[in-house]
């Protein structure tokens, strides 16, 4: 099945920024940050975190099963059936054996697991919920979309990091190409906001110390940028082959053309100084859909306001666009042999495209981000604008990036990449294409 043939038809999104999609798109806009101080992680080296709001779970899924679940499952319950919803499907009618579903997750929940410890340190190991170890899997988020949709196909959770969601969503597409499924819920779900979490990450040095001005301290591409903001939400993406959507006379909102994976081989919590793993996996994406790099009009850059994150990507989208001494343009081995597709047609372009980044307004949310940002990527093509980078008021000039801020920018684009790394090295990238 060629890549033209992974039709996006709805997106799901719960997250800082919205629950629905013209609230999610309104924020981004805007370049609304949404750090906080969290009263849940008072006393902590770092208490600033990127909460959910208004997404009321029990109201949503009812008393007895919102109770039941961890946070993170509650989120993907939210965002899948707003993409199923977006997409017109209607899972009472739908081909069930045929419909998968696969999901980002990078960790199980440090929150659950700190309460039933507690018990268990108190000597009371029959206080410990029965439903302790099942909400708590990882796997849980998928399994539990399934049974509440009825969708009966291939079922499983994706972990690689940071880089958790959109390897699920490329995954996914690869399961519609091999025929296995005619639809597939993919993207990723994660809740940060736990003090195990922050601790951990605040001995890591990696999180943003900023606290008398929350909104600034997620600063991604910026000067001063010192580490990112924790976050939490989930977003799916239908996807769907494009018989499939075709029978059903679907919208279509983008397509997936392109999917690259790979691994730095290197540290657990370092990204490769050179940023090969992360070089591979754009370069991949690109071959994979048959595009050239003057065909990306756009980046949705992982991003997460690091010193040395951001200067790694930044390095490695030059060196692939061609812009400044380390460029050489367009990497023409970069695409298979053959005429180029027709929606990765376009000008020249010599340099690297506009770049956003995120999780300047939604924070990180670890697993969740890849298919949150993902979702977003989809939008800006659909909308034909980037949004802006919230937090900086220009990007640090030694990048060398054309990084938006201050506003919305109209961008004329046929193709987009969405990057995704991970602790681990493990790097996954998406290219989507218009409808």
């Amino acid at each position: 099945m060629p890549a033209a043939d992974v039709a996006v038809t709805g997106l799901g999104v719960v997250s800082p920024a919205g629950t629905e999609l013209t609230e999610f798109w309104g924020a981004l806009c805007a370049g609304r940050p949404t750090a906080r101080r969290d009263p849940a992680l008072a006393g902590l080296p770092v208490e600033l975190c990127c909460r959910v709001t208004g997404f009321d779970a029990e109201a949503e899924l009812g008393g007895q099963l919102s109770r039941r679940l961890d946070r993170f499952t509650q989120l993907a319950l939210g965002a899948a059936r707003r993409a199923v919803t977006d997409a017109k499907l209607d899972p009472a009618g739908w081909p069930s054996e045929r419909v998968g579903v696969v999901l980002g997750v990078a960790s199980n929940s440090l929150d659950g697991y700190a309460r039933e410890f507690r018990r268990l340190d108190e000597g009371r190991p029959r206080g410990i919920s029965p439903y302790a170890m099942p909400r708590s899997l990882p796997n849980m988020a998928a399994g539990e979309v399934a049974a509440l949709l009825d969708a009966r196909g291939p079922n499983f959770v994706a972990n690689s990091a940071c880089a958790s969601g959109a390897t699920a969503i490329g995954v996914g597409r690869d399961l519609l190409r091999s025929g296995a499924c005619d639809v597939v819920l993919a993207g990723g779900s994660e809740s940060g906001c736990v003090p195990m979490t922050a601790a951990s990450f605040a001995q890591l040095r990696v999180l943003a110390r900023e606290s008398e001005h929350p909104e600034r301290a997620c600063r991604p591409f910026g000067e001063g940028r010192d580490g990112f903001v924790l976050g939490e939400g989930a977003a799916v993406l239908v996807l769907e082959s494009a018989a499939h959507a075709r029978s059903r006379n679907a919208p279509v909102r983008a397509r997936l053309r392109g999917y690259g994976a790979s691994a730095d081989a290197y540290r657990p919590a370092s990204p490769h100084p050179s940023g090969r793993g992360a070089e591979q996996a754009v370069r991949s994406a690109l071959a994979d859909a048959g595009c050239l790099p003057r065909h990306v009009r756009h980046v949705n850059a992982h991003g997460t306001g690091t010193q040395l994150g951001d200067a790694v990507e930044a390095a490695v989208l030059r060196r692939v666009f061609g812009a400044g001494p380390e460029g050489s343009g367009d990497f023409e081995a970069a695409a298979p042999e053959g005429p180029v597709p027709a929606d990765c047609a376009g000008r020249e372009r010599p340099s690297v495209p506009p770049v956003t980044a995120t999780k300047g307004v939604t924070g990180h949310a670890l697993g969740a981000s890849g298919a949150i940002e993902a979702a977003a990527t989809v939008l800006a093509l659909q909308e034909q604008v980037v949004p802006p980078t919230a937090g900086i008021d220009r990007a640090d000039p030694a990048l060398g990036l054309d990084v938006v801020t201050g506003a919305p920018r109209t961008v004329p684009m046929e193709a987009a990449l969405s990057d995704s790394f991970g602790f681990g090295g493990q790097n996954a990238v998406l290219l989507f294409t218009v409808a």
